[in-house]
């Protein structure tokens, strides 16, 4: 499109100081450009698309629950008052259909959420333990509302690229990403994730996923783990015990899928230098081979340092860095939300993370809001979280995680072609015709008649940092 490129590499050895402790809110990260072969787009402009609705943060799980979805609303009084939706396009999503979700899940487990309610849970009770009900993922009113909406953004942000109406599409509210075709999972109920890949593939030749929750991304691994069309990318602690117990990097795909499923499993206290480098070398090998056409980022906040289920040490920047990353890559992207459960710290994080994708720099003291006490005593957009956990991701460790996947990368040899390989049975029933595409992409441009543009483009560690637990919040 006439923009100029440069090229960037990173080392995939790590420095000495890899498992010193982050330097806080002013950390420089310190790459260096090169010439190399992954190129990344400067100067990119893209047009954003962002996703809200008011009603998805006043729902509730449960007083003593961790997931709140109150941090949404945090978050998107941030965004408005930091004036982010000036550069952006906002919009208030339709809430998914049945037919929609039964694209990944079954038609009986649809039908559970759909009639299972608070009032009708014990005459529903039998069937609990088919569908995993219990303390993480509870009965709570308006559930079914809810999975609807956040459902129905993020099939919304998926087609808004597939449209060409937009370059990156923002959806906090989704990212929910351990739910399984027959059940919930890890407080996820409908896979909104796997549903918005599944657009995507209408169009995109190859669509990368890529996950920067604390927890694997197991649901969707799942969803995929047989096709070359879609690979995943988590970057996760794993031990074989921390929830949901997968993520081992011998998890590599099958069948058509194999080796297109990459782990990148991490130990207790990550600092920032240590999981950026290691970010930054594996997604640019990955780019490099994989050539997506499209990219899905999930970045759940329960990364942060002193998250409440979270034994990380990343610092707001950090995490921020990921997404810049892979914004500079200037491939159509989908950012969305997922886990974070210290919530003035996820609001904080996802606010700095819609300023990167608009290319805003933010001040460094919060507006004021509503909601501003949450944010005290120090106002600010980026505190201290790193150094509460000792980092047990030595030298050697990374290294050779860092070599031991560039070598699976390397059994690809490039990209696959669609057109040389059939499509993979749990993908070919949702691929639909062209006069139904064709009619899915005139409905998003008779929504937009502003945009004229509209050609196509190519949890065991429970923590409580103060006296001021959300749990003793209304919320």
């Amino acid at each position: 499109m006439g923009r100029r490129k440069e090229t960037i590499t990173y080392s995939t050895t790590f420095s000495a100081t890899a498992n010193e402790g982050s330097t806080g809110a002013g950390l420089q990260f310190a790459s260096t450009l090169e010439a190399g072969n992954s190129s990344v787009v400067e100067h990119y402009r893209p047009r954003v698309a962002y996703y809200m609705r008011e009603q998805a943060g006043n729902f509730h799980y449960g007083k003593q629950h961790p997931m709140k979805p109150h941090r949404l609303t945090l978050t998107n009084h941030l965004v408005l008052n930091y004036g982010l939706h000036k550069h952006m396009d906002v919009f208030e999503p339709r809430r998914a259909t049945e037919e929609e979700m039964r694209e990944f899940h079954s038609e009986g487990y649809i039908d559970f959420l759909k009639r299972v309610t608070p009032d009708s849970q014990k005459q529903m009770a039998d069937c609990f333990a088919e569908f995993n009900i219990g303390d993480d993922c509870p009965i709570f009113d308006g559930m079914w509302d809810f999975c609807r909406i956040y459902s129905g953004a993020s099939i919304e942000a998926a087609r808004k690229l597939v449209s060409g109406s937009a370059d990156i599409a923002v959806n906090w509210m989704g990212g929910l990403h351990h739910a399984k075709k027959y059940e919930p999972s890890g407080f996820c109920y409908v896979n909104d994730i796997v549903l918005a890949i599944l657009q995507l593939l209408r169009y995109y030749p190859r669509v990368l996923y890529v996950d920067i929750d604390i927890h694997h991304g197991d649901g969707v691994q799942e969803a995929f783990y047989t096709t070359d069309r879609v690979m995943t990318c988590s970057f996760h602690k794993y031990n074989g015990e921390f929830f949901p117990g997968t993520g081992a990097i011998d998890e590599m795909g099958s069948g058509l899928g194999k080796f297109y499923a990459v782990n990148v499993p991490l130990q207790d206290g990550i600092d920032d230098r240590s999981y950026t480098q290691l970010f930054k070398t594996v997604m640019t090998a990955v780019m490099e081979t994989f050539k997506p056409g499209a990219i899905v980022l999930q970045c759940g906040a329960d990364s942060l340092g002193l998250d409440r289920l979270g034994v990380f040490n990343l610092s707001i920047a950090a995490h921020g860095e990921c997404v810049r990353f892979m914004r500079r890559f200037g491939v159509p992207m989908m950012v969305i939300g997922g886990g974070g459960y210290t919530i003035r710290n996820v609001a904080r994080c996802w606010t700095y993370e819609t300023g990167i994708v608009c290319g805003t720099e933010l001040p460094e003291q919060l507006p004021s809001t509503v909601y501003s006490e949450f944010f005290a005593p120090d106002y600010s957009l980026h505190p201290q979280l790193s150094g509460r956990v000792t980092n047990h991701n030595s030298r050697a460790y990374l290294n050779a995680l860092t070599a031991r996947i560039l070598e699976q990368l390397r059994y690809l040899k490039g990209a696959p072609s669609v057109q040389m390989q059939e499509a993979p049975p749990d993908i070919q029933g949702f691929l639909e015709s062209e006069e139904t595409r064709d009619k899915d992409v005139a409905s998003d441009r008779n929504k937009d008649k502003k945009d004229e543009r509209m050609s196509r483009r190519e949890h065991v560690a429970e923590f409580y940092e103060s006296d001021r637990d959300q749990d003793d919040l209304d919320v």
